[in-house]
Order: C-alpha cells, then structure tokens, then sequence
C-alpha cells in the first residue's frame, strides 16, 4: 500500500527473522492515549509524536529494528497485586478489581511471559500506531493509495508460497465466531462448525473478568473440563464427537490492557491475550493433535505484519515450540492492508493460516480513513453489499492473492441470526444462501457465521461447491485483475441515505453501547448479531453524514440537530422497553435463558430498567454523542469507552 505524496523512499521487505537474544529493555512511559487508563481518556494514537525517535512511516521510510529504550521509569503508584518481574525487566502489577480465575491465569510465570512480550514488542507497536496517524492526516488531506512499487518484487516473484495448512486448519468451510462467555464457547465448540473464532477483540469488551474468564474458558475447553449450567437449571457440556478447532482473536495493536502494568505503562491489549494464552494452552494444544492459532485483527500493514511473525518467533523460541508452530489468519479489514494482502502473507508465511475478508471493520476503515471527503461518502449500511464494485474487487483479489501463495481464503460474516418466527426464518435463510454461495462461486474456501442455527446452511452452501475436498485454493482466479481505482471506487456504491438508514444507525449504535458497557460485546439487535465492528460502521456514517451535509432522500439534510432529536427517541425508547422487561421479570415471566447462541444474547431478553441499566442507557447516549456528533473523530469508539466506563 503506498500513499501518494511529495516525495518517495526505497523500502526494502526483509524474510522473517528471528528475534535477537534479548537484553532486559526499559519500556516508555505511557505518552497521551497511547495508554489509556481510568485517568488517561485521551485516543490510544494521539500525542505519540512527543517521542524523540527516529522510525519509518508504513509507506515509504526504509525499516528500523525494534526500538531500544531508555527511559528510567518510576514505579507506579495505585492498587495493586503480587507483581511479577521477569529477569531484568520491569515488574508486572495487576491493577484493578478481583475476578475469578485470577490466581489460575495470571501466575506469576505467565506475568513474566507478558513482561518480556511487552518490553521487547511494545516501543515498535508504538512506532507503528504513530505511523497509522501521519497516513490517515495525508489521506484526509487528499492523498491516495495505491500497492507499493518498492515491494513489487515480493508481489512478482511466482515462487514463494505460506506454510502448508496445520492440523485442523485444513478444512475451513464453516466457521463460527463468537465471545468466550462460558456458554457460547460450548455452543460455538458443540456446533458442527469446522473452525471457532474465540473472540477476545469485537464480540468481547475489555471488563478485567471478561479478560480473565475468557482465558479460564479458553483452558477448560482445550482439556475438556468445561461445562456451564444456566440460572434455569439447563447444563451444558461438551459433546464427545469432534470439537470445531479454536483460533483465537486477541485484541488489535490499538487496545491496551489497563489492568496490567508493566514499569508503570499499561500493557499491549493483543500481546496479552496471545500471550495468555500461549502460555496456557500451546503445548496442550499439541499434545491433542491441534496447535495455537490466531486471527490477527485491524492490521493496516505488512509492517505490522512483520511484529506479529517477529512476536510469534520469540515466544515459540521462548516456550520451547518448533518453528512454524503458531499459525495466523490475517483479517484484511481495513482499506490500507488490501494493498499489501502479498506483503503480508510473505512476512507472515512461515506461520500463515490465509486471510479473511473481515467485511464490517473493511467498510468502517473507508469511512474511517476518507471521513473528510465527499466522493467516499456512503450510501445506507443495508445498501452497502459485498457486490458493490469497490467491494467485489476487494475480495475477488483476496481470493486470487490466498490462492496463488497456497493459502486459505475465508469469507465474511453472516450477520443474520435466527428467531422463533418461521417466515422470518425462511427469508434468513434465503439470503444467507445467496450471500454464501457467491463467496463459494468466487473461491473462497470457507466463510463466518455468528450463531449455531446458521452452520448446517452454510456448510450444505460450501458441502456443494467443495464436495470431499478440504477447500479449493487449486482455484487461482487468474482472471481477476483488480485495480487501485477500482479497490478505492466508493463513488460507485448504488443506494441513497435515507432518515430509516439514519435512524437505524443511531439504534443500533446506543442499543449495542449499552450492552457494552455492561459487558456483552456481541448482542442480537433487530435480527442482526452486532458486535463492535458494526458499531463502528453506525456512529461513523452518523458522523460523515453530519459532517458532509448528507441530503436525505426525502430532501432534508443530515445536521447534528436532527441526528440529537434521533437520540433522544431512540434512548427514550430503549428506557421505554427496558422498564417493560423488569416488569416482565418482577412478575417472573422473564429471564428464560433462551438465548443459545455463539455469538451473544438478544436485546430483548435484558436485564430490567434497574437504576443501574437506566444509569448505563445514558450513559451510552452520552457516550454516542461524544464518538458520533462531535467535531473530532475518534479513531475507534472503544477507546474512550474503555478509558472512562470501565473500572
């Protein structure tokens, strides 16, 4: 991916390396948002230019090694728990409130682990963070993208190919995701998929025993040893069959672990859900004829790409794994990594699952990264479909790219989730069909699904394309050629903005940061399993719209006024229903635990309108207002909802 501008670098794409023989590293003090904590709201990129440094942007700077630091960092002051020191390095101190699981995950061989993840790994993922800011500053201020000319030779050479599939990842057409709440995770292991995304980053929120629990879950069900048994009575188990395979989805470079401190700066959210567990459940894993895989989130680069292998090739080295051990699957979900899908599979190859078409967080990186100009202003979410042209290119050629090194393609989400109406279920079905068998007729090898009542249609879709075979990267689509302009060309998205379009938007977005705040990051929201991907597609064209001056398609104009007065229904309306629901439970009808789903529990069935959900309600509509009606545009919404809701 190379941004246009004044002047242009060589850069050259190195193999994956090892990593050196580590000296104990000081580690730099949390600088802005950077590392937000409960007394630094501020966005986890801002201010990280006050480091005196010397680095490379990911366009065009020739690569630096990993940052050395030496800053002599005081010790933090506050709560805290028995730290944990690894080697030379800073000790590691858990901050924050008590949670189950705690004494079995956060040992104090498993802190040091962390400690040397994070000295050794988190100056340079600040580096990259930096750079994110400079390339979204040059596209707001007209640049352009196009694939690098300096990597072109990585792009032509036709020998290289990723490592071949690793056991379990050999067939992949149907896989679930969902968050590692303890139930969904039986749910999602039970459910006759092939594949369970474990999801520490969209349909999981970052409350210290979500962070924790789903680590817990992660080790029982490895060994076998989980079970669940429901408020109603209702047990649930494993069943003794074949288990889909977990790969697990830490956070992305942005999210910090607030926490876990380490000298006293917080520490990398991604690098601490790998690490936990890595050090867990690796061997385990092995042991039972699997491995540790991982989905790697919101990448915007090869440069990124390459900490990832580098990450992987020192914890392999440090937990005695053989080379090649751990594998990846890339989400190529944001609109810089499109041009440099090769770039990334080459750094990643000796570890390299594929790629996935991570279809939602895709569409909120164009509004994200082309906000502020008219010609990338979108159409209505519903409107915008994976057969749209700038669409179509983007997965057609993250076919042909997976296909040609040897790698898996995976398709997007399902966002449909079933209900108790069969009408509606038959039109579900219908267009989960439709949507499944293109991705099937264009070559991919498998595809997402976020409840268990969507596995047996989508794999009956992928059963008739692939038959016996595990997949059908022998399907090159040497026939796509996607161009630059025709990745970047929004302008040609057919649909209109519309007031139900905006209205839906304010909706979903208050309805699912309520949930979030309580602590469900994923949640059935008018038939559609939301997580924080679509979140962000919903505050964020509120915020284009108002921005550019929307015309509605009944003639009025999108304005911070009209966006306000849609607030205030939408949160009277959701306090509305939520005092409703706590009558329903008074009175006992409610709370049957109807929802058995992988990916999260629908809206309906929540908690009463206690002071507490009232409290959390506005607090949500506060919360909007401030990601999707103000001046500024924060980077990701659960950055200042980390920060400044989460204890």
């Amino acid at each position: 991916m190379t941004i246009a501008g004044p002047t242009t670098h060589s850069l050259a794409v190195a193999p994956p390396r090892r990593a050196a023989a580590a000296s104990p590293l000081h580690v730099v003090a949390p600088s802005g948002a950077s590392a937000p904590s409960a007394a630094s709201p501020a966005s986890a990129e801002a201010g990280s230019r006050s480091r005196s440094r010397s680095r490379e942007t990911s366009s065009s700077r020739p690569e630096v090694t990993t940052s050395r630091r030496g800053d002599d960092l005081s010790a933090h002051e506050g709560r805290t728990a028995p730290a944990a020191r690894a080697g030379g390095a800073p000790a590691v101190e858990v901050v924050g409130p008590a949670v189950p699981g705690a004494a079995q995950i956060l040992t104090p061989a498993a802190l040091a682990f962390l400690a040397e993840l994070h000295t050794r790994f988190a100056p340079r993922r600040a580096d990259l963070l930096a750079d994110r800011q400079d390339r979204r500053r040059r596209l707001a201020d007209g640049a352009t993208l196009d694939f690098l000319a300096q990597t072109a030779h990585i792009r032509q050479d036709p020998s290289w190919q990723v490592a071949p599939p690793a056991p379990g990842l050999e067939d992949r057409r149907v896989e679930i995701t969902g968050p590692t709440e303890r139930k969904m995770t039986i749910n999602a292991l039970n459910s006759g998929a092939k594949v369970w995304l474990a999801d520490l980053e969209d349909a999981n929120t970052p409350h210290f025993a979500n962070v924790v629990g789903g680590q817990v879950n992660l080790r029982d069900a490895i060994r076998r040893e989980i079970t669940y048994t429901a408020p109603t009575g209702k047990r649930y188990a494993l069943h003794d069959g074949e288990l889909a395979t977990i790969v697990v989805r830490p956070r992305g470079w942005h999210l910090t672990e607030k926490h876990l401190r380490v000298g006293g700066q917080v520490m990398v959210g991604g690098l601490v859900d790998f690490g936990l567990h890595l050090f867990h459940n690796a061997h385990e894993l092995l042991r039972r004829g699997a491995g540790p895989y991982f989905y790697l989130a919101k990448l915007e680069n090869h440069l990124e790409a390459r900490l990832w292998n580098e990450v992987f090739t020192f914890a392999e080295d440090h937990l005695g794994l053989e080379r090649g051990t751990i594998r990846a699957t890339v989400l190529i979900e944001t609109i810089t990594a499109a041009f440099e899908m090769e770039e990334i599979l080459y750094e990643l190859r000796e570890h390299s699952a594929g790629l996935n078409a991570g279809r939602w967080d895709y569409i909120f990186s164009v509004i994200k990264n082309f906000r502020t100009r008219p010609e990338f202003v979108l159409p209505d979410r519903a409107d915008v479909t994976m057969t749209v042209p700038f669409m179509r290119a983007y997965t057609e050629l993250l076919v042909r790219t997976c296909h040609r090194r040897g790698a898996h393609a995976i398709g997007g989400m399902s966002a449909f989730i079933p209900s108790k109406d069969p009408e509606r279920d038959a039109l579900v079905d219908a267009k989960v069909r439709e949507d499944k068998s293109r991705e099937a007729a264009a070559g991919f090898d498998g595809s997402w699904v976020a409840h268990p009542g969507m596995v047996a249609a989508v794999t009956e879709v992928f059963d008739a394309a692939l038959g016996f075979v595990p997949h059908q990267i022998g399907r090159k689509r040497e026939d796509v050629r996607a161009s630059a302009a025709e990745l970047l060309d929004v302008a040609g998205t057919p649909g209109a903005v519309t007031a139900e379009g905006l209205r839906t938007n304010v909706a979903v977005a208050l309805r699912y940061l309520e949930a979030w705040l309580e602590g469900r990051g994923a949640v059935g929201i008018l038939g559609l399993m939301e997580d924080a991907a679509t979140a962000e597609i919903s505050r964020s064209q509120v915020w284009q719209w108002i921005h550019h001056g929307t015309a509605l398609a009944d003639g009025r104009t999108v304005t911070r006024a009209l966006a306000e007065e849609m607030l205030r229904e939408e949160t009277a309306n959701l306090l509305a229903e939520a005092g409703d629901a706590g009558e329903e439970e008074a009175s006992g009808a409610g709370g049957a635990d109807a929802a058995d789903g992988a990916g999260g529990a629908d809206g309906a069935g929540a908690p009463g309108a206690d002071g507490a959900r009232a409290g959390r309600i506005t607090q949500a509509a506060d919360l909007f207002s401030e990601v999707a009606l103000g001046a500024e545009y924060p980077t990701f919404l659960t950055i200042p909802a980390y920060a400044n809701c989460v204890d």
